[in-house]
């Protein structure tokens, strides 16, 4: 399961895409507070290029900037809200929010964490950069990129093929720019939290690893969750 969870069969959902251009718009007007112009905004132009890469629709991308920039009539303000706990059998996780009111998330998380335990627990997550890319080119090197381009650390990424490499926090957009040039297509870049004691999901019983899924699962569905972060390894 890696850094970040992903809900099984996810991608064959038939809601699923709705749901990712719905996160994406939410990135792109947090982003966006920073400047509505990608050319003077980094973090913005990192995730209108992931918008573009899912062919997001050009209105939805245009409403998302004037929103989160406060341009347009509707301007959002979202804030960033992290939760932290223990999912069933204390397998730890960092559940990653934007929110337009945090006095309707935070009970809606309390709610969905009493299966496992809100616990302070980002002790034991690093705060990295995470940038998924695949080869561009046959004979690509991972690992001669990762050195090359300045990456911490390598890994294999969540979509079949692609290379998760892990940076430090304020190296995101440097090694991003760095990968093309090694071979690499970047597919999404952004911060996010790995665990340093990941538990084995070989460790759990079948019926233990379900409950964990499921927790997960409940976790995920809801509007405001961005990102789970689980410390669970295949």
């Amino acid at each position: 399961m890696g850094a970040q969870w992903k809900a099984k069969g996810k991608a064959q959902a038939a809601d699923a895409r709705g749901k990712l251009f719905g996160k994406l718009a939410k990135e792109i007007m947090v982003a966006a507070r920073g400047g509505a112009d990608p050319a003077g905004n980094s973090r913005l132009r990192l995730v209108l290029e992931q918008a573009r890469k899912v062919s997001m629709p050009k209105e939805t991308l245009e409403r998302a900037i004037k929103k989160g920039s406060g341009t347009g009539a509707d301007a959002v303000h979202l804030e960033h809200v992290i939760y932290e706990g223990f999912a069933p059998h204390q397998v730890p996780v960092m559940v990653e929010c934007l929110t337009d009111n945090v006095k309707r998330t935070a009970p809606e998380m309390r709610v969905l964490f009493r299966k496992g335990q809100m616990s302070a627990v980002a002790w034991d997550f690093n705060h990295v950069g995470m940038i998924e890319a695949e080869p561009a080119a046959a004979g690509a090197d991972p690992e001669l990129a990762a050195i090359e381009a300045g990456a911490q650390d390598f890994e294999p990424g969540e979509e079949e093929g692609s290379t998760l490499f892990l940076t430090d926090p304020s190296d995101l957009e440097v090694v991003s720019r760095a990968l093309p040039a090694q071979g690499f297509t970047v597919l999404s870049a952004k911060l996010g939290y790995k665990a340093k004691n990941p538990i084995s999901a070989a460790s759990l019983s079948a019926e233990h690893l379900e409950e964990v899924e499921a927790f997960l699962a409940a976790i995920d569905a809801n509007d405001d969750v961005q990102n789970v972060f689980v410390g669970l390894t295949d």
